[in-house]
C-alpha cells in the first residue's frame, strides 16, 4: 500500500460469478475472511456539508466487528485515491446516537456480502451488491494494475465511483426510486 492513510482501489464489474471465483483461487489469493454481510451507514449534517466537500463519514459492522470511517476527497485519475482512516468501535447504536446528538444523521444505508482474500501484496474482495458484483483491488497503483490485468480486466474496466454513486446511476438507468442499497427483504432503517 502507498501508506497506511492513503487509500489506492479499484472497482471491477463481476458479470459472472461463478466463473470468478475459481480464477481467484487459481491465481493464488488466500481467503482473509469467509462471505459476510457488511452493512454501512453514511452520516452528514442535514445540510450534506460532508458530502459537498467529497468527505465520507461511515459507520460499518461488519460480522461481529463495528468501524468508524473517515474518507477524504478523492484524487482524479484511473485508480480511486483518498485518505482514509479507520478504527474499530465497541457499540455501533451507541457512537451512532451520540452522532445525531452531534448533529450527524444517516443519510444513506447499502449492504454487501463480501469475501475478503490477500496476495501478500494486496487486498481483494469480491462483494455482491443488491445492483451487482464487484471485485476491489487495494493496494498500490502498479499491483492493482498487474493484478487486473492477470483477472482479464483492461484499464477501460475500472470503476473509481462510490457503491453510492453506483447505486444512485442504477437506480436512473433503471428508472427506480432512488433510497438506500439494501437486499429485498432488509430493513432500510438506519436505527
Amino acid at each position: 500500500m502507498a501508506s497506511p492513510n492513503l487509500e489506492v482501489e479499484i472497482k471491477l464489474p463481476v458479470p459472472n460469478l461463478p466463473a470468478i471465483q475459481p480464477l481467484i483461487t487459481q491465481l493464488g489469493w488466500r481467503p482473509l475472511t469467509p462471505r459476510t454481510l457488511e452493512i454501512n451507514i453514511l452520516l452528514d449534517h442535514p445540510d450534506s456539508s460532508l458530502r459537498s466537500r467529497g468527505v465520507i463519514l461511515r459507520l460499518r459492522q461488519y460480522g461481529d466487528r463495528s468501524v468508524l470511517t473517515y474518507k477524504g476527497p478523492g484524487q482524479d485519475g484511473k485508480h480511486k485515491v483518498r485518505e482514509e482512516l479507520e478504527t474499530p468501535i465497541g457499540d455501533l447504536p451507541t457512537l451512532q446516537t451520540i452522532f445525531l446528538h452531534l448533529g450527524y444523521h444517516p443519510t444513506f444505508r447499502y449492504e454487501k456480502y463480501r469475501t475478503e482474500f490477500t496476495d501478500g501484496a494486496g487486498h481483494l474482495t469480491l462483494d455482491e451488491t443488491p445492483i451487482g458484483t464487484f471485485l476491489e483491488l487495494e493496494g498500490a497503483p502498479e499491483w492493482i494494475d498487474a493484478q487486473a490485468a492477470q483477472l482479464g480486466y483492461a484499464e477501460s474496466d475500472y470503476i473509481t465511483l462510490s457503491y453510492g454513486r453506483l447505486y444512485t446511476d442504477y437506480c436512473r438507468r433503471e428508472n427506480r426510486p432512488i433510497g438506500h442499497m439494501v437486499f429485498e427483504g432488509s430493513s432500510p432503517s438506519m436505527d
